[in-house]
């Protein structure tokens, strides 16, 4: 990277519950798990490690609540040199929890929000002046959608990039996609806020993205890759690289993390988009989402396949 982004995240904060198992329950169904761990987790907080470990000045805005999980939270952030003074601890929550179910690298996901539905415009108002200090603001689904929608605005305002990774997915306001540089869905996302037909043209699908008013629009394709359609609509795409998968729960937002920075460093879309494949590959080789997140160095390190 050319030097030292400086990303602010705002987004969901949760502590994943993850049970590994040889297979999932059928409805109605009680199946034996083989281990659990709690894990901190949320996409905003994953992604903000991510950030951390790739070198960038990191500031978190969220919210938590008043309970052992919301410390724990808090505390992993701190260790990973996090800025943790703009999340907020919400009395009478509970912080955001995530039950996933890990069966042979895949899973399942049931998120409850918790103390994240209490991420306000108000919190976006009161740290202003960390979002001016930023070069891009990384924005999720797991908070309430008034809140990213005035978060993205804000920063807007202030000139700064607004990256938006657009899950878990709901259809989206137009207001809300103009004031999106970059959107990051994954291949069904992409055809859900496109409106169309999952299996359609990937470029024609994106290209409607840009109609609504997004600029530059990245879709994760899994085993396939990615492929990126930038504002002056320059189409292309990014092999995935071959590693072996142990847990897929942070792959997303290993991607997203390691694209804002590369983004924030002054890379060109094709490099960023490049850059976020092996930060996402290095992350699945590992359990937890923050703990698989990699460092600058790691990804600097990855034999490409």
């Amino acid at each position: 990277m050319n030097k030292i982004p400086n990303v602010v995240v705002i987004g969901s904060l949760n502590m994943d519950i993850v049970v590994e198992a040889d297979r999932p329950p059928q409805m109605g169904e009680t199946v034996a798990g083989n281990r659990v761990h709690f894990i901190p987790g949320g996409k905003g907080a994953n992604q903000a490690v991510a950030a951390a470990r790739l070198g960038a000045r990191t500031t978190m805005i969220g919210a938590v609540g008043c309970d052992p999980f919301g410390k724990e939270l808090l505390e992993a952030l701190r260790r990973e040199g996090i800025e943790t003074d703009t999340v907020k601890t919400v009395a009478g929550a509970h912080t955001g929890v995530a039950s996933i179910l890990l069966v042979e690298g895949d899973n399942q996901i049931i998120v409850v929000d918790g103390a994240n539905g209490h991420c306000t415009r108000e919190d976006i108002d009161l740290h202003r002046k960390k979002i001016a200090q930023a070069d891009a603001v990384l924005l999720q689904l797991e908070i309430p959608l008034e809140t990213v929608q005035y978060a993205a605005e804000t920063a807007k305002r202030q000139g700064k990039t607004v990256v938006l990774n657009p899950a878990p997915a709901r259809p989206l306001p137009d207001e809300l996609l103009r004031h999106v540089d970059v959107m990051i869905p994954n291949e069904s996302e992409l055809y859900l806020l496109a409106e169309a037909d999952e299996g359609s043209d990937l470029e024609t699908a994106m290209r409607r993205l840009q109609d609504k008013g997004v600029r530059t629009v990245v879709a994760t394709l899994g085993a396939r890759g990615a492929a990126y359609l930038t504002a002056d609509g320059a189409f292309g795409t990014v092999p995935s690289h071959k590693v072996e998968v142990v847990d897929t729960t942070g792959a997303g937002d290993a991607f997203n993390a390691g694209f804002a920075c590369a983004l924030a460093s002054g890379e060109p879309v094709a490099e960023a988009v490049g850059f976020a494949s092996k930060v996402a590959a290095l992350a699945v080789t590992r359990l937890g989402a923050q703990a698989g997140m990699p460092t600058l160095a790691q990804v600097g390190e990855f034999n490409v396949e």
